[in-house]
């Protein structure tokens, strides 16, 4: 390993191998001075521009989760250091909340279910009448229905239809992003009036001190023993699955297993990704669904170790076409994992 510049960690210029071999614990990260500082002053920015007086505590740990009954919620490790942000990437093939807007998305998710917590707000009858019953089983495996307008569209994977919680946190999370955007994106839908009730109660709140304020740190990163590889040997099994998805049979045609070392699939999709969102575009096919199908392709041709030598940017442009069409419809949707 090169020296490294002064205050960067000794890891920094580690090879996948030694970083790897370390323990998360080992890592040594703070949020302060990290690449989540400045986006977690923003979240407390919009709470602040909103008039909301509460404020969720933020924690590093191995992945973006909010504990029951806890007002604060985690934040990957992955995202806090360039050099961890590159080997997510090459250990999974995407780096959730990598990019700057998709990070406040989760940021303001998270918000929500804190949100949720601090001020008992699924115990009211008015939340229940517009989300349902949080005590609702949460279902290991789900089917959405891409052509609902009766949830809003934030996170990948029509996430808002998953469960009455993740419903309200979705609504909360659009609500919370700044400007009115969603009154015109959501004027003739039914989640319209989920929003409405979210403004509503926020303004209720707003000024009043949260009731619970728990400030437990569930899993925190300097308490993790686990090595970094055996956590991301965890995450590929759980991204790969044991069940063939809907998308394989497109990805089979597009591209072919190989060794570790051959030129990628999931590299391939990334590097034309811009190029084939705007053909879709062209096509007149949803943005939204378009991004859902790529990121479940990319996620998909990496955790199947594919490679891509014998595509060719038009065969991927009408397959993909063709599973947008597929989605749109409402057939071959692919059931998600939460």
């Amino acid at each position: 390993m090169s020296p490294d510049p002064p205050g960067a960690p000794a890891w920094a210029t580690a090879s996948d191998p030694e970083l790897l071999s370390l323990r998360l614990c080992d890592l040594g990260l703070r949020l302060r001075g990290s690449l989540l500082e400045a986006p977690l002053a923003r979240l407390r920015s919009e709470l602040r521009a909103r008039g909301l007086v509460f404020r969720p505590h933020a924690w590093l740990s191995s992945e973006w989760f909010t504990p029951d009954g806890v007002s604060g919620f985690a934040v990957p490790f992955s995202l806090a250091h360039p050099r961890l942000i590159a080997l997510e990437r090459a250990q999974l093939g995407t780096v959730e909340g990598e990019r700057g807007p998709e990070c406040m998305r989760l940021l303001r998710h998270e918000a929500g279910h804190a949100f949720l917590n601090a001020y008992r707000l699924h115990r009211r009858r008015a939340w229940r009448d517009a989300f349902g019953r949080a005590g609702t089983p949460y279902r290991r495996r789900w089917r959405p229905d891409p052509r609902s307008r009766a949830h809003v569209l934030h996170l990948g994977g029509w996430y808002a239809q998953s469960h009455p919680v993740e419903d309200f946190c979705e609504t909360f999370a659009v609500w919370l992003a700044p400007g009115k955007g969603w009154k015109r994106r959501y004027a003739c839908w039914p989640a319209l009036e989920k929003l409405k009730w979210v403004e509503r109660e926020m303004q209720r709140i707003a000024k009043i001190p949260a009731p619970v304020i728990v400030r437990e740190r569930t899993e925190e990163l300097r308490t993790l023993e686990t090595p970094l590889a055996r956590h991301y040997r965890s995450r590929r099994r759980r991204q790969a699955g044991g069940e063939r998805e809907p998308e394989d049979r497109a990805l089979d045609l597009l591209f072919a297993a190989g060794p570790r070392g051959a030129p990628s699939a999931a590299a391939w999709l990334r590097h034309r990704r811009g190029a084939l969102l705007r053909a879709m575009r062209a096509r007149g096919r949803d943005p939204y669904t378009v991004e859902q199908a790529l990121e479940r392709w990319i996620h998909r041709a990496h955790a199947r170790e594919l490679v891509a030598p014998k595509t060719t940017r038009g065969r991927a442009e009408r397959a993909l076409a063709a599973a947008v069409r597929a989605l749109e419809a409402g057939r071959d949707v692919p059931e998600l994992s939460r």
